[in-house]
């Protein structure tokens, strides 16, 4: 895609929603991560739904190993994978407390060495919770980029990549919001809603559906 057409395409993205945010509820960053992580194979309305739960009960590092993994699983018990999410949970609350005296850590490294945590996953606590342009590339990213010729790549690393090349940075802060929200919307994995696309012209995608 020409750089003229990446800054009108995130130009029209911007002006639909100036200011996108996930859609995971969160008041702290450690309640921030706790959700990414349950979020893994599972719907961000599905977590909100848990942690509305758990949240007002235990939302600190402490609080969350004061319930075990027993306790903790009475409250994620409706989200996906939630047995070896409750370990993780448990665990990464731990090393917060022994290594980080209970803080989340600003920094990829320390936030890749949690339990649970992926570079996908730190790249949403660093962006959402501490201010930087990264690039969280899920399945939604993955299809978009593809898909419309923003940046192309047969694996997540790659296109997180390209992005992170492509994107100017005026938009970046806030891109990779942008574009969950458009995949999760409008560029559906089954059946895109391309009459309704704001990027439809600028997008390469050959199979564009009609209705």
């Amino acid at each position: 895609m020409k750089r003229a057409d990446v800054i009108e395409l995130f130009t029209r993205l911007r002006e639909l929603n100036p200011h996108p945010t996930t859609e995971l509820v969160y008041t702290t960053p450690f309640e921030l991560l706790v959700a990414v992580v349950l979020s893994a194979q599972a719907t961000d309305v599905g977590v909100n739904k848990a942690t509305k739960k758990l949240y007002p009960v235990a939302n600190t590092p402490q609080a969350i190993l004061d319930l075990g993994e027993d306790g903790l699983k009475r409250y994620i018990s409706s989200i996906g994978l939630f047995n070896a999410k409750a370990k993780n949970v448990i665990a990464l609350c731990r090393l917060l407390i022994e290594h980080h005296a209970g803080e989340v850590p600003h920094n990829r490294e320390a936030l890749e060495a949690l339990p649970g945590v992926g570079r996908k996953t730190a790249n949403v606590v660093l962006n959402t919770a501490f201010g930087e342009p990264t690039m969280a590339v899920d399945t939604h990213i993955f299809r978009v980029s593809n898909r419309t010729g923003l940046a192309p790549g047969k694996d997540v690393r790659a296109v997180e990549d390209k992005l992170v090349k492509v994107i100017p940075d005026e938009f970046k802060m806030d891109a990779h919001h942008w574009l969950i929200l458009h995949g999760r919307y409008v560029c559906k994995a089954r059946k895109p809603d391309c009459p309704q696309c704001a990027i439809r012209d600028l997008c390469h995608y050959k199979d564009k559906t009609t209705a």
